[in-house]
């Protein structure tokens, strides 16, 4: 859990943390919390580097202090900002960067030099390891064979790479092996690893090398192209052929991801009930970290017909797009179908097979048109070639339905034509409606008319381009403003005459009521004083805006016409009592109203609790505590003079609330802070407080806020003292971002394994059943690691709201013992809420101080609240035990009596060693 802290004056916001990195484990729970102080309370928004933190996380903690990402991954990682604004100066914003580490598995992969044979590793071949893992921070990699540490130099037939990095494979690591021996033909094993980083322990792979050693092959039991129906069960089965060790097999396929319903056991692929959106190739891939992966492929092609098509082309010799005796006229039909290669045609002429012939040609796969299409030419077309003629489309495997297009050629076979009718363009309709553009189309056989945007390159209303109607009429449902332009309407090219398109344009304009601003705004005003309201057009059509009412309530107050001004305004000059209320301004076109609404009231703003209350809690009595509550009031000078504060007040988890009446003398100011003290409060409970103001208008905005009690930490310092005796340790609490914890132990309960010549065996006064706090410096600690102990915060009193000017003094002490041979360091610091961390320790100690307690004093003089932090630094080695205390804090400078400290240890510890 890490703290980023933002603090300001009353009024206003002040940077004073310095920036730091928090590094944690992947899958753990990361909390951020943001300390920030203001008047009005400040509302905070945490962000990320590229993007917003709800993009990717719980959007519950985003506005809270505490930022909370559960099982946090490594692409969580990166820059956090803490954002706090209260609408007074600028925003105080404040980052983190958060480092993520992780190791992931190392992978093995052997190869064979390029050119030498690859179907197995036998003597004098050169053979590389491969080993690769994905962390941060950067792996360290080392290699055995068997049991013996490989290392550049120890082996001549051995060399290792420098770790190189790679964009898909990470960090990589290279074990050469040349011209492979006897004793190369072993296991090895390539060990990652962070150094213990966040606990994160190393990562081992273990490689077998044989003179079998070899690179995967497969074999398909399959056919390719497999040609299926729909419905039919597919299996496909892939085998091993080779490969040591045994490789391992999956399949893929050309969309990405296998069919959800597919089933793979083993080297086969079942697809159940195969549909046309699952063909494709579909390929089994084996690998067993040797060489290359080996991959075999095959195409699964389901058969499927669709989209059956015809048009009628006039004799293209003639400029003319009748159909006339004498000539020639083609019939053309069209089907898209899987496999392409099996499809089949067939023409029928009134039901009757027709075969091809001088007079009635008939073609395939013309290369002059699109694949799937069949051709009949009629020559010198005779009135008993009149009649309907059948185009039947099949595939030859069977077991899909034919599909069969009529195409009727008489007298009446005439090319289409396209209309408007009269009165349909331009068409005027109002937003909302339901409205239907046509267009007739006459000819025969009737084609499909293609509706599109003729004024610009944009979508249907339906999202799409072109929209298909058979009857010539597109209908819009709900139609908006953004509808209203030209729209073409075009015959298609199929389904009817291959002759140049047709086509008509239809304006459609669509009007919609004035858009105004504002629609609703409310304005707060005492007695007495003027309300100007305004209400301003911002779009409407037709543009030309007729009219204009004020009204309050249902009452009309004023009417009238536009002129040149796109606004209107009313104005009451002195506001009454029945002035009060919700005041409307209807601007009025041929296709309705926009309305603005203003509500006007007196009601007061709501009050703004102050967080930053210096000490508000006390306690004079066991079982109740008292609070102060202080607050700021919103534009107290917006409406009447308050007169009073209703305050309600409910203990947590309880329904009843009580009330009272807080008078208020006099005019509250701008920025005044207002004090009233709640007492008999029960402890430990919590409160819901509820603050109104009160005008002669009534009851204005409330405001709630929660009182939670804590136990005063230091309500008079000189009486704060912490032996260490009872578990929650007087508060104190674990560094989050130390390397290990310190530990409370008392001699009648210690370990009887602890390390010898070092630590105390007893606490402070001699007692072994007392307690104090250590550092256990035994393995696995490691030289330089740290362990910190914070204490809670202090409060020192401002003299003034805006800071300190003349720091008061504190006396901090503590008893240490620091015995053995391998004892490291022992610091003191100060730690000031709000302000970046001191350069260095207030006090500090190192090595052996004699197996004895002695006293540290040390002066402190904070300008804010503050915490005191003990902190031990491990030594060399495993007797290097630090032990801490009775820890007080006294008001005042420090008395310094060293030699009678001294003298007073040294016989205290003498008298409990006797016997």
């Amino acid at each position: 859990r890490e703290g980023i802290q933002i603090h300001s004056t009353i009024f206003d916001f002040l940077l004073v943390m310095i920036e730091i990195v928090y590094t944690i484990r992947e899958g753990e729970t990361l909390e951020l919390t943001c300390l920030v102080t203001g008047h009005p309370r400040p509302q905070i928004r945490w962000t990320k580097t590229a993007g917003s933190v709800s993009d990717r996380f719980q959007d519950s903690s985003v506005f809270n202090e505490t930022l909370h990402i559960t099982k946090i991954q490594r692409h969580q990682g990166g820059r956090y900002y803490c954002k706090a604004e209260n609408g007074l100066g600028s925003p105080a914003i404040k980052s983190i960067r958060v480092d993520v580490y992780f190791l992931d598995d190392p992978v093995v992969t052997v190869h064979q030099s390029v050119g030498e044979a690859k179907e197995q590793f036998y003597y004098e071949r050169t053979v590389f390891l491969r080993c690769m893992a994905n962390s941060n921070p950067p792996v360290r990699y080392s290699w055995h064979r068997g049991r013996d540490v490989l290392s550049q130099g120890s082996d001549k037939g051995v060399e290792i790479y420098e770790p190189f990095f790679t964009q898909l494979q990470g960090e990589t690591k290279i074990l050469k092996l040349k011209n492979l021996r006897p004793q190369d033909y072993a296991n090895y094993s390539c060990i990652a690893s962070v150094r213990n980083v966040c606990g994160i322990s190393d990562r081992n792979i273990v490689f077998k090398l044989t003179n079998k050693t070899v690179s995967p092959s497969i074999k398909l039991l399959v056919e390719d192209p497999i040609v299926v129906n729909p419905g039919q069960t597919v299996s496909l089965v892939c085998i091993t052929t080779g490969g040591e060790p045994k490789p391992t097999l999956s399949w893929v396929s050309s969309s990405d991801s296998l069919p959800e319903k597919s089933v793979v056991k083993g080297g086969t692929l079942t697809l159940p009930a195969i549909t046309s959106d699952e063909a494709g190739v579909y390929s089994c891939v084996a690998t067993n970290n040797v060489g290359n992966p080996a991959k075999k492929s095959t195409t699964i092609v389901v058969r499927a017909m669709k989209k059956g098509r015809f048009w009628i082309t006039p004799d293209p010799y003639h400029n003319d797009d009748n159909i006339q005796i004498g000539r020639e006229v083609k019939i053309s039909c069209q089907v898209e179908a899987t496999p392409p290669e099996e499809l089949t045609f067939g023409w029928l002429k009134n039901g009757r097979a027709l075969r091809s012939s001088e007079r009635m040609v008939i073609t395939q796969t013309d290369p002059d048109t699109s694949p799937g299409t069949t051709n009949l030419d009629i020559i010198d077309l005779k009135f008993t070639d009149f009649g309907t003629y059948t185009c039947v489309a099949a595939l030859k495997g069977g077991g899909i339905p034919e599909i069969s297009i009529d195409v009727n050629i008489s007298s009446t076979t005439v090319p289409p034509n396209l209309t408007v009718p009269r009165g349909k363009s331009p068409l005027v309709v109002r937003e909302g409606d339901t409205v239907e553009l046509e267009c007739l189309v006459s000819g025969k056989p009737k084609p499909i008319i293609l509706w599109s945007r003729a004024d610009k390159e944009a979508p249907m209303p339906d999202g799409t381009l072109q929209v298909e109607s058979y009857d010539g009429v597109l209908r819009i449902v709900n139609v908006s403003r953004e509808m209203t332009g030209s729209y073409r309407c075009q015959t298609s090219q199929f389904n009817g005459f291959n002759v140049k398109p047709r086509e008509a344009v239809v304006e459609l304009i669509v009007q919609y009521p004035p858009t105004v601003e504002p629609v609703s705004l409310e304005m707060r005003q005492g007695l007495g004083r003027p309300v100007a309201m305004n209400c301003r057009v911002l779009r409407a059509h037709p543009s030309r805006v007729l009219r204009y009412e004020w009204r309050l309530g249902n009452r009309l107050l004023h009417a009238g016409h536009f002129d040149q001004s796109d606004e209107t305004e009313y104005t009451v000059k002195s506001l009454n009592r029945e002035g009060w209320g919700e005041y409307t301004c209807d601007i009025i076109n041929e296709a309705g109203a926009g309305r603005c609404t203003f509500l006007v009231t007196g009601k007061a703003y709501p009050p703004e609790f102050y967080y930053d209350t210096y000490s508000p809690l006390w306690q004079n009595r066991p079982r109740v505590y008292g609070f102060k509550l202080q607050w700021t009031q919103m534009n107290p000078n917006a409406v009447d003079r308050i007169v009073a504060y209703r305050l309600g007040i409910r203990q947590m988890g309880q329904q009843r609330w009580w009330e009272q009446e807080i008078t208020v003398e006099g005019t509250i100011t701008k920025g005044e802070l207002i004090t009233h003290n709640l007492t008999e409060l029960i402890k430990p409970e919590a409160y819901e407080v509820r603050l109104t103001p009160i005008t002669r208008f009534g009851e204005g905005d409330s405001t709630i806020r929660i009182i939670t009690y804590s136990a005063p930490v230091n309500p008079h310092l000189r009486e704060f003292h912490c032996s260490f005796e009872e578990e929650p340790i007087c508060m104190f609490t674990q560094d989050k971002n130390d390397d290990f914890d310190w530990t409370r132990h008392s001699a009648a309960t210690r370990d009887t394994k602890y390390t010898p010549n070092t630590g105390p065996s007893g606490d402070r006064s001699g007692s072994k059943q007392g307690f104090y706090m250590y550092i256990e410096t035994s393995r696995p600690r490691k030289e330089g690691e740290v362990a910190r102990l914070v204490s809670p915060f202090f409060n020192v009193a401002p003299k003034n709201p805006y800071g300190i000017t003349n720091p008061p003094a504190y006396c901090f002490s503590f008893f240490f013992h620091m015995y053995g041979k391998h004892i490291g360091t022992l610091n003191a610091l100060l730690r000031q809420k709000g302000q970046a961390a001191t350069e260095g320790p207030t006090w500090s100690l190192s090595g052996n101080q004699g197996d004895h307690w002695k006293q540290a004093k040390v002066s402190i003089h904070p300008t804010a609240s503050f915490q005191v932090v003990l902190e031990g630094i491990r030594g060399p080695g495993i007797e290097g035990d630090i032990a801490i205390d009775d820890v007080t804090l006294e008001e005042g400078e420090c008395r310094d009596l060293p030699a009678v400290s001294d003298l007073l240890f040294f016989f205290v510890n003498s008298f409990q060693c006797v016997k």
